[in-house]
Parts: C-alpha cells; structure tokens; sequence
C-alpha cells in the first residue's frame, strides 16, 4: 500500500471513528449528564491546549514569543468573531440584552458551538498534518501516530459533542458538524503529502490559532455558565469534572509516551 494510502485511511479513518465513538458516548448520556460534561469538556480543552498543542507548537516553531503572540491575536480573532455572531443574532431576533429572561440556550447557538467547530477544524487539520510527516518519515510510525490521534481525539469530541449540544444543536446537527470537523483531518494529511515542507512551516501557526480557540471558548463561553450553579455541591461537582477532563488529556499523553 503507497503512503499516500496509508494517509488517506488513517486521516479517514481516524477522523470518523474518534467523532463516532464520542456520538456513541454522548448520545447515550441523560439529560442532567449534559452540565457534567460541559464540566468535562473545559477541562479537556485546557489540558489538550497546555499539555500537547501548545507543548508541540512550542517545540516545532522554536520561538516562544512567536507562538504566544499568535495565541494573543487569535484570542482577539475570535472575540472579533463572536461579537459580529453576537451582533448578527441581535440585529435577526431578540437579543437577550434585551429580555428580562434567560436565553442562554439560543444565545449560545451559533456561538460557543461555532467558536468549537473552528478550534477543532483547525486542530483535525493539523492532526492529518501530523500523521502524513509521520508516514512520510516510517509507516509504522505513522500507524502509531494515528492510534495516538485517535485515542487523543475521543475524549475531547465527546466535549465537542455534549457543547454542541448545550449550545441549543440537535444531535442530528451535533454529528453531522463533528464529522465535517473530521474530514479537515484528511485534507491536512493530503496537503501536507504534496507540500509537507511549506505546511510544516505553518503547525506551529496552526496549533497556536487552535490553541487560541479552545482557551477562548473553555474561558470565555462555558466556565460563566458554570457560575450560574452556586451551590457547594455543584462547584465541587464542577472542580472535580474540569480535573478528570485535563486528567484524562494527561494520562493519553502518558500512555502514548509510554
């Protein structure tokens, strides 16, 4: 089989089956799960963002300054963003700076769900970026690459996914972005097959605007909607899920280190 191949199925493959099994996962989950999820998803995002991505962006780009300072135009980007979603949700419906009444579900929709779509978009992309140079250096590296991507990939579409769901997105919708998010992961693998010097040029670049992303979205839309829950069982409920979320980052990292 050519490498080509071999980045195809793994991206393919790879890709779908992380985005499926999270469906599985989170489609089967009650309703009172979803809140405890989000919990787990902020903490998954952090720990993917400062446990791998930013690690790896730091380690390919080699300048510190130039990795930070595109995490801090991204984070602006995507402020700029959701304030022109925000700005467009107003302008079409009743905003809810405007209602006596909690929005958040409708609010959120377009908003936290789209900010994800573009962090994990960017990140599938660099995923099949970085399996293709794997392949392209060893095909059982490659193999080990994509076993690893796709064991990195799971917990964290399963966050995507219950975010999705939490943002007022019908699972029907929640699957179908998710898998769209995927194939980016196949798109980066084949690019980078054809022009692997000038798209490792750009991972770091890449892993920073992902990276960017995920902090705004994990910070700024989901941790206030944690706050909405005062009560002490919830906050311990909620501290001890955002742990088990970077726990769980940390302990694939560990694994495939291993």
């Amino acid at each position: 089989m050519s490498v080509l191949l071999w980045i195809v199925a793994a991206s393919f493959v790879g890709g779908a089956l992380s985005v499926l099994c999270a469906a599985l996962f989170a489609l089967n989950a009650r309703a009172h799960w979803v809140n405890g999820l989000v919990s787990y998803a902020i903490g998954a995002l952090l720990g993917a963002v400062f446990l791998d991505i930013l690690p790896e962006a730091m380690a390919l780009s080699g300048n510190f300054a130039a990795v930070s300072g595109t995490i801090l135009v991204g984070i602006m980007v995507f402020f700029t963003l959701e304030k022109l979603l925000i700005w467009r949700h107003c302008h079409h419906h009743h905003c809810e700076a405007h209602e006596p009444h909690d929005h958040h579900a409708d609010h959120a929709h377009g908003r936290t769900g789209g900010m994800i779509m573009v962090g994990d978009t960017f990140h599938n992309f660099v995923d099949g970026i970085i399996i293709a140079a794997a392949f392209l250096t060893d095909i059982h590296l490659g193999v080990v690459t994509a076993l690893a991507i796709i064991a990195h990939e799971i917990p964290q579409e399963v966050g995507d996914f219950m975010i999705l769901l939490h943002s007022g997105y019908s699972k029907t919708q929640a699957l179908m972005l998710n898998l769209i998010s995927s194939m980016a992961t196949l798109v980066g693998g084949v690019l980078a097959y054809y022009a692997l010097q000038s798209m490792q040029n750009a991972v770091p670049t890449l892993l920073a605007l992902a990276a960017a992303s995920m902090i705004y979205v994990a910070v700024a839309d989901l941790i206030p909607g944690l706050h909405k829950r005062t009560s002490l069982r919830d906050t311990v409920e909620q501290v001890v899920l955002i742990a088990l979320g970077v726990s769980s980052i940390f302990l694939v990292n560990l694994a495939v280190g291993a």
